[in-house]
């Protein structure tokens, strides 16, 4: 007998109970159809991941259950299905008037009506971008149970990561292994994926199924991809990443050894992987709050060219409007760009100039400025002139303003608190300068979503960078250039290299010193900077957690 299962790759919301239980009904119903008796859905399907403080309402895992019991009476007419539903579980005990958590990261297993069986997740991650110890505690045994004659034992994501879990299985008689998951994307995270669960298979000896989640959760994204490997450790099939996907896996045995069998889809390139997972992060986050449009800033530079391409892919161009703010410094090149670039992406495009407003602060500042030279205050006071008016526009219209600061920008503070910086969601703010201009290359060259092809006009990616706040000027003339930079900032922020250690590596002392002395004295402006899209595996939001206040000096 061969056993069919099916993986539930869907995009659900957190919070959303009623509408993620229909969605998992929805999945085993058509996975039933097509002959599966088994359906595995993501890690936390119930109720989304991740759904950080909710997990500590009792009223929060009251819905989680009320809708799992849901899903059991609805599912129960399905005879010999069984559905693995991701869920928290448990209650608070108050010992001496202090709350002790006593709930876990469960996955139940339905059948006909009942819970059949049941796990609770044993290595609990809490690192990066993971919090999983502050909600809830391990669990301690494992789970197999049987569908069609074959054992199955269940692991829930990290679990799969170490040893003991997976052999705990083995030992238990486990035929299978069906991993549900919620991991983060990162840039090289399928890989390492892959890789680490090839690891689990060659120890046990068993052929094992990935089942993972897909969608935009504020600042993380999670591109599905869920995948099959034999025993051996050799993929046996993948499903497509960055949409919901029935991934279908046929489990025959021979010689009494499972072995699967399903389609594969290649991996994709660096570049089109983190263009789908900025595109996905950007539809999600506007989808799931509710926004109805994107506002952008657009300059005729780099940043915002890219952040334009990336929510026009995401929203349609109906659903994006840009306002062009000239300035005293503005260069007619801009103006030129800024115009053709929106029309080639078919938005709705506005000029609005600054000069008048401009004028009037300066004018209104003139007695206390008096004798003092132009520095950077004139050109914080048009940055957020044009803050003021992108957020005007937002409260009016609804629309979020999307901000297109990058990360070698937020790294180094060359941005402007309620200026550029003034915004609702910042696209490219784990995308490092150097990045930007491959990905903008990239979407040049490709048109995945259908928006159209070569949207940036080539001279915006082959002229010098400039903030243009003042006459003749150039991100280089304060900054080393980004290609330095950005090799800094990779050393000492994501790799948590030394100063020392990155001049040991090369780089020159003035650079390294300049570089992480920015990153220290800026962290009060990230701190209030919008929320943005995780791509590597150190961004600056959950996982970047440093003082504003500290005199430590590496």
């Amino acid at each position: 007998m061969t056993l069919e299962l099916s993986v539930a790759q869907l995009n659900f919301t957190v919070g959303d109970m009623a509408g993620n239980a229909q969605k998992i009904m929805d999945a085993a119903r058509r996975a039933y159809a097509k002959g599966a008796r088994l359906l595995l859905t993501p890690e936390l399907s119930i109720c989304g991941y991740a759904a950080e403080d909710l997990f500590l309402r009792a009223s929060f895992i009251s819905a989680c259950e009320q809708a799992l019991d849901t899903i059991r009476q609805s599912l129960a007419d399905l005879k010999g299905m069984h559905v693995v539903v991701g869920h928290p579980s448990g209650h608070d005990e108050r010992t001496r008037s202090v709350a002790v958590s006593l709930r876990l990261n469960m996955a139940s297993v339905l059948c006909e009506g009942k819970v059949v069986a049941s796990y609770a997740k044993r290595e609990l991650p809490n690192y990066q971008v993971f919090d999983e110890r502050r909600y809830f505690k391990p669990g301690k045994q494992p789970c197999v149970f049987e569908v069609q004659g074959v054992k199955v034992g269940l692991l829930i994501c990290e679990d799969a990561w170490f040893e003991q879990p997976a052999a705990d299985l083995k030992a238990a008689g486990a035929q299978l292994l069906a991993v549900i998951n919620a991991s983060p994307f990162h840039m090289g995270k399928a890989q390492e994926r892959e890789h680490q669960m090839r690891v689990r298979c060659l120890a046990t000896g068993l052929p094992l199924v990935y089942a993972h989640l897909v969608g935009g959760q504020d600042e993380v994204v999670f591109e599905g991809r869920s995948f099959a490997l034999e025993a051996t450790g050799e993929l046996a099939g993948r499903a497509q990443g960055f949409v919901e996907a029935d991934f279908h896996v046929s489990v025959p045995s021979v010689d009494g050894q499972a072995v699967l069998q399903a389609a594969t889809v290649p991996l994709q390139t660096e570049l089109a992987e983190v263009w789908d997972a900025l595109v996905l992060g950007v539809r999600d986050y506007l989808g799931k709050n509710r926004f109805p449009g994107a506002l952008i800033g657009l300059s005729g530079g780099i940043d915002s060219a890219v952040v334009l391409a990336i929510a026009v892919d995401a929203l349609g161009p109906q659903n994006v409007r840009c306002v062009m703010m000239p300035s005293p410094y503005t260069a007619d090149i801009s103006l030129t760009d800024a115009r053709d670039m929106a029309q080639r992406m078919g938005v709705r495009y506005d000029e609005k100039s600054i000069v008048p407003m401009f004028d009037a602060f300066l004018q209104t500042l003139e007695t206390d400025f008096a004798g003092m030279p132009l520095d950077a205050t004139e050109e914080n006071i048009q940055a957020r002139v044009r803050g003021t008016l992108l957020m005007a526009l937002s409260n009016k219209l609804g629309a979020i303003v999307l901000t297109t600061g990058n990360k070698s920008e937020m790294a180094t503070g060359y941005c402007t608190l309620y200026g550029d910086m003034a915004g609702g969601f910042a696209v490219i703010k784990d995308v490092a300068k150097t990045l930007v201009y491959q990905l903008a290359e990239w979407r040049n060259q490709h048109d995945p979503y259908g928006r159209g092809a070569s949207p940036i006009p080539e001279r915006i990616i082959t002229r010098p960078p400039s903030a243009e706040l003042r006459p003749d000027q150039t991100d280089q003339d304060s900054l080393p250039p980004y290609e330095v930079l950005d090799a800094i900032l990779a050393c000492y922020m994501e790799q948590d290299q030394s100063a020392q250690d990155i001049v040991n590596a090369g780089f020159s002392l003035t650079d390294v010193e300049k570089v992480t002395r920015l990153i220290r004295v800026n962290e009060y402006k990230r701190r209030q900077a919008p929320i943005g899209i995780r791509i590597t595996h150190r961004g600056f939001g959950k996982d970047w957690r440093y003082p504003i206040t500290s005199h430590f000096r590496s």
